[in-house]
């Protein structure tokens, strides 16, 4: 099978490679995490200018009609960045489930301005007591004269603060872990009920705790949601795995290469570190623990290209890979580096933080293997 990239993909790596040679020193980007928002508005102008927030957007609505597979190849040179702009919330995750749930009108709204970067849009599907399942929702919306009013909590919804809107999943029926009887909202984070708990998070991005306390939605926003908001939910999940699995490849490269440039420049006993055996061993490991997840990631965005019947379980296998085999990167990384690899200065950490924080979200490995084995 051939996996080089076409000569569009090719294009578009290269750009962002450039970008982010040029544009994402870790100083600045170090200084920019302490901005109000967290992120730069010129580097997510240049972002829209360039087609990046359209890639996955269909033609029709200014977009460019890519693949999940485009994705990936804009997000694992994106992971090498560490870029802090809301792109996975905004042109992910929302785009996702506009794509998948909405209706005509409710696309031609949306997606253009996602595409163009004038709306920032945040998917609030994670609530406290939920952990890793998608259809466990207490936040509920009750049908009125003047639409939905909803009622509940979110978490852990990334760059809520900053965003335009949410696409909110809340249950207009049945019980609290039932697949059935949930839907999708776009909610405007300005409507009146609505308090935004904005933090930090531990690897320098945004994210907000969200209460709803008796927010009208008007019917019109509710999403069509042909099969239902869970389905809508599972497969926006599959999207976001494969953009964060990417990310996290992307992420892996860096460290590993980083720790291979430290141990032959760093010296021991009068020689370079890269001279020890047990540690050109450890490198090794290494390497193949990201070639691993590389090989891993390509399968399985191929296989939910070509809506393989096995596409599922193979995302589930990787999301595994991606969580176990990320840590054990990142750790080995801050462990040669000895303690500098700990310090704020050097980027080792921040890329092990990330690492660890993409283990976390639409599963920890621990999950997957379960669902996999499942």
């Amino acid at each position: 099978m051939n996996f080089d990239l076409s000569p569009e993909q090719q294009l578009l790596s290269d750009s962002v490679e450039r970008f982010i040679s040029d544009q994402y020193p870790l100083d600045q980007r170090q200084l920019t995490v302490l901005s109000e928002q967290g992120f730069s508005s010129e580097h997510w102008q240049t972002m829209a200018e360039l087609g990046w927030l359209g890639a996955s957007i269909p033609e029709q609505y200014q977009g460019f009609g890519g693949t999940q597979a485009d994705t990936m190849v804009l997000m694992e040179q994106l992971g090498k960045g560490l870029v802090l702009e809301p792109f996975f919330a905004s042109a992910v995750l929302a785009a996702s489930a506009l794509k998948y749930g909405g209706n005509e009108a409710q696309q031609s709204q949306w997606l253009p301005q996602i595409a163009d970067g004038s709306k920032q849009l945040s998917l609030a599907y994670a609530e406290q007591q939920g952990r890793f399942d998608l259809h466990d929702v207490l936040t509920r919306a009750e049908a009125g004269d003047q639409g939905f009013v909803l009622n509940g909590r979110k978490s852990m919804v990334l760059h809520a603060a900053s965003a335009d809107a949410l696409i909110v999943s809340a249950r207009t029926a049945g019980a609290q872990t039932e697949k059935s009887g949930i839907e999708l909202f776009v909610v405007d984070t300005q409507a009146d009920g609505i308090t935004i708990h904005d933090f930090p998070t531990v690897d320098g991005l945004r994210a907000a705790e969200i209460e709803f306390t008796n927010v009208v939605v008007a019917t019109e926003n509710k999403l069509a949601c042909p099969d239902g908001g869970f389905s809508v939910l599972n497969r926006v999940a599959i999207d976001g795995i494969l953009a964060l699995a990417a990310e996290a490849v992307g992420a892996m490269e860096v460290l590993y290469k980083d720790t291979v440039a430290y141990t032959q420049e760093r010296e021991q006993f009068d020689r370079p570190l890269s001279d020890f055996q047990v540690l050109q061993h450890r490198m090794v490991d290494m390497f193949m623990e990201y070639e691993q997840c590389k090989s891993m990631l390509y399968r399985a965005t191929l296989e939910v290209v070509q809506q393989g019947d096995a596409a599922q379980r193979t995302v589930h296998a990787l999301k595994y890979l991606i969580g176990k085999n990320g840590i054990f990167i990142g750790e080995n990384a801050v462990q040669l580096h000895g303690g500098m690899g700990m310090t704020e200065e050097l980027r080792v950490a921040h890329y092990f933080k990330r690492l660890l924080v993409i283990d976390a979200q639409f599963g920890n490995h621990d999950y997957h293997l379960a669902q996999f084995a499942g």
